[in-house]
């Protein structure tokens, strides 16, 4: 088992809460909180994907210009 510290539980309106300790703090500003019997496990979210995060983008509407489809140059590796 890991490190283990005791903390204090308040309230925070109609919440209970807990001050997360400097050792302990989770990355980002979201995180996955579960029940598991009577424990309360509480893990960093998942990262979201590039495809997720380019879904949540607003289609472009701008007019590209047309390219021209050049032939590939040879080259030696």
């Amino acid at each position: 088992m890991g490190y283990e510290r005791h903390v204090k539980l308040f309230r925070n309106g109609r919440n209970q809460a807990v001050r997360i300790p400097r050792e302990f703090e989770l990355p980002g500003e979201d995180a996955v909180m579960r029940k598991d019997g009577d424990r309360l496990i509480i893990e960093a979210a998942p990262r979201k994907s590039l495809l997720a995060l380019l879904a949540t983008l607003e289609p472009i509407d701008d007019e590209f210009p047309e390219i021209d489809d050049l032939p590939a140059e040879p080259f030696d590796l």
